[in-house]
């Protein structure tokens, strides 16, 4: 007598559930049965009894404790990013579709980004609010929380910079490349002829640097050729930087557009300063200006609005 098919609901294949699917990217992410808990706004109790079904499930451990934290499992680690995958194109399929009415939209997008970046968006920014969005208000943060953490948890809407630490589910999109020029006052000797590495490390030189450090990518420059600079001061942003070079006789780096590209709008405060941008006759690497987002803003109507109007303010003309 043949045996009969094994039924829809048997235990070698449980149900699908989607919930276990947005549990397990959670889980992953934090690394945390509380953080996870508080991510999805349940109890760690609830959180707990959800990994104990995902280990049954997936017959792995998936998160192992490891002193005061826990870790994952070879097949966590492989699970990751799919988990991630399977979650964006949930949000993505129950998103309800239609246009975000602009006019009537109220909310405060808050940006975190270096100064230089935070004063040449803000103007485009609000212009293009006043135009079509009256109601937006911005809030530019400098560069002091850790980008990762403070987008999931929702303290900041987008990153903007040079974007050198994600997260796994972070969406980054690059905006542009620019290169770095040397910003001098004008009548400065190194402006009176072509520049050369000796006479820019003989100067005296401005570093910019959060973490006040006195070298970069220049100074590898430099020193490939056997040469050295004098950094005089070290400053947290460009802005100050460029003000005080304005004023004196040291040097200060300004990014600025590739050749043959659009004027940068990250160049006009040098230009409004007077600042004269010399060439650097030296190979530094460039400098990419991206932002980041967490994914479950990318189908919303209002941050799709926000990051099309950075991609209009930052982005050379031909290349929206």
């Amino acid at each position: 007598m043949s045996s009969s098919p094994a039924p829809h609901n048997a235990p070698n294949n449980p149900p699908l559930d989607a919930n276990l699917a947005v549990a397990l990217d959670a889980l992953l992410t934090e690394q945390s049965v509380t953080r996870a808990a508080a991510r999805l706004r349940t109890s760690p109790a609830a959180m707990s009894r959800t990994l104990a079904r995902l280990r049954r499930v997936l017959r792995d451990p998936l998160l192992v404790r490891a002193g005061q934290a826990m870790v994952p499992t070879p097949r966590a680690e492989a699970l990751r990013d799919e988990a991630a995958a399977v979650v964006r194109s949930l949000e993505a399929l129950f998103t309800p579709s239609g246009g975000t009415d602009l006019a009537a939209l109220r909310r405060t997008f808050t940006v975190q980004a270096a100064d230089l970046v935070g004063a040449a968006l803000a103007p485009g920014l609000l212009g293009l609010a006043r135009r079509r969005a009256p109601g937006v208000s911005l809030r530019v943060l400098a560069e002091e929380w850790e980008a990762g953490p403070a987008l999931r948890e929702g303290r900041i809407d987008l990153e903007i910079g040079a974007i050198d630490h994600v997260d796994p589910e972070t969406r980054v999109e690059e905006l542009v490349t620019l290169r770095m020029a040397a910003g001098v006052r004008a009548g400065h000797p190194l402006a009176e002829g072509p520049l050369t590495p000796a006479g820019l490390a003989a100067a005296e030189h401005i570093a910019v640097s959060r973490r006040g450090r006195f070298t970069g990518p220049l100074d590898t420059a430099l020193a490939e050729q056997g040469l050295t600079r004098r950094v005089s001061t070290v400053l947290p942003g460009h802005l100050a930087a460029m003000a005080l070079a304005a004023s004196g006789n040291a040097v200060c780096l300004v990014p600025t557009a590739l050749p043959g590209e659009p004027a940068s709008p990250l160049t006009a405060t040098a230009h409004a300063l007077g600042l004269h941008l010399l060439d650097i006759p030296l190979p530094l690497p460039p400098l990419k200006i991206g932002m980041a987002w967490h994914p479950r803003n990318t189908a919303d109507g209002g941050h799709q609005w926000l990051r099309g109007a950075v991609r209009r303010v930052l982005r050379p003309a031909g290349r929206q």
